[in-house]
């Protein structure tokens, strides 16, 4: 049941968030693998979300990060589904819109780094455009499983750019198990407990 407390290696870790200490829209946020195919995504609820993305930060205001964006019934979407893997094939394109996240690598014709850090500013947009499908009323499930040499060829993204992972943001129909509320053990989400985050302080060797 949620609030189990479970053995995770060596690490104990518990089910449930805290509602008090968490905003409401953070504890209430899990990733779905089944979405309403009867509902779709506004273009205005993708412009906000896009908005999200826009104001997240970064180093050096790199904003290292761009989006294929495609709203399911459109043809770009086909384009997309067509090079996902079986595994993420069997429920990603019911989701109302499926968005390509890709980070600015490389500098265009060189080997250098754009930036060492987009990978994890575009995580950074990516957390922002989550944030804001949870107010919006959507759910969002990030994922990998699709071939990214394709999709690269597909639309016809650039070596220095990287699709590095894929969201499906959607709504959930109501019988969708929730991981918050199942009775299930294997559907439960299992977190480490916050101490567990916490690196330990260990002393500076005395060099004398």
């Amino acid at each position: 049941m949620p609030g189990d407390v479970r053995s995770f290696g060596r690490i104990v870790c518990v089910d449930e968030p805290s509602p008090d200490l968490l905003h409401p829209l953070l504890a209430s946020r899990w990733s779905p693998t089944v979405f309403d195919p009867s509902k779709q995504v506004s273009p205005a609820e993708v412009e906000s979300l896009l908005e999200a993305a826009r104001w997240a930060p970064s180093a050096g205001n790199s904003q290292p990060w761009a989006f294929i964006v495609t709203r399911r019934g459109e043809p770009d979407h086909d384009r997309l589904v067509r090079h996902l893997a079986a595994s993420s094939g069997a429920w990603a394109p019911s989701a109302g819109v499926l968005i390509g996240n890709l980070s600015h690598r490389l500098v265009e014709d060189t080997d250098w780094e754009y930036s060492e850090f987009a990978s994890y500013d575009l995580g950074q947009a990516v957390a922002h455009m989550n944030f804001q499908a949870q107010a919006l009323g959507l759910f969002v499930r990030q994922f990998r499983a699709f071939d990214r040499e394709a999709i690269t060829a597909e639309f016809d993204v650039p070596q220095h750019w990287e699709v590095t992972t894929m969201s499906a943001i959607g709504h959930v129909p109501a019988h969708a198990s929730n991981p918050r509320t199942s009775n299930v053990p294997e559907k439960q989400r299992i977190r480490r407990p916050p101490a567990s985050l916490q690196w330990p302080h260990t002393a500076a060797t005395d060099a004398r």
